[in-house]
């Protein structure tokens, strides 16, 4: 069976957009990482296979490829995030478990210029909807630092669950740094996330309790 039928999938919210990671990107996702390697820098893995800040063309090409093999493996959905059609960050849904798991974990990244648009809220919306109504997952995981205050309140707002402190998870910055967990299962979310997003912008729009951007 291929669990990941429904992907390359397209998706959009307004102006914010995920559309699947292209060779093409290599110039433009080049550019906009060394434009925010210092607003990038304290949160990303320090992983050879996703390269952060190097200038050749050679480590992005190797890390689409790897991307894509998992995603034929059905073990990542791999995504560029866009903002009125022009490429804004990236959100990669990895790590995926079938059998009787049906578990992933997410991680995504923003041009710094762009923060404060709710870019990164509409598009992880987005991504666990496509994850729990069409890929067929059931829980999905954010690990985030904790000194990491934006990518929290991304989850926050979203209602991920905090369940508790993964020690000294993932070698960032120099160090094992401990990460949070937040998650959601599909029974969080019954009638979809974006749908909740939408209304809790609304509500706020119209005097209801304000809804922070990020």
């Amino acid at each position: 069976m291929d669990r990941l039928r429904g992907w390359p999938a397209t998706l959009s919210e307004g102006p914010v957009g995920l559309r699947p990671l292209r060779l093409g990107d290599v110039r433009v996702w080049r550019d906009t990482r060394l434009r925010n390697a210092d607003w990038l820098r304290p949160w990303e893995p320090s992983n050879p296979e996703t390269p952060l800040f190097k200038t050749g063309l050679g480590p992005y090409i190797s890390m689409v490829g790897t991307l894509r093999r998992e995603a034929r493996q059905g073990m990542a959905l791999p995504w560029v995030v866009t903002y009125q059609g022009r490429f804004a960050g990236q959100l990669t849904v990895g790590a995926i478990v079938w059998g009787s798991a049906r578990s992933a974990q997410v991680g995504y990244w923003i041009d710094g210029a762009l923060a404060g648009r709710g870019i990164t809220p509409t598009a992880l919306a987005m991504a666990v909807d496509h994850c729990f109504f069409t890929t067929g997952l059931h829980r999905l995981e954010a690990n985030i630092r904790p000194e990491n205050q934006a990518s929290r309140r991304v989850v926050e707002k979203l209602g991920f669950r905090e369940e508790g402190i993964r020690r000294r998870q993932l070698h960032i910055d120099g160090a094992w740094r401990d990460h949070i967990c937040y998650a959601l299962t599909v029974e969080d979310v019954p009638g979809g996330l974006l749908v909740q997003w939408r209304r809790a912008r609304e509500s706020a729009a119209h005097g209801g309790s304000p809804v922070e951007e990020v």
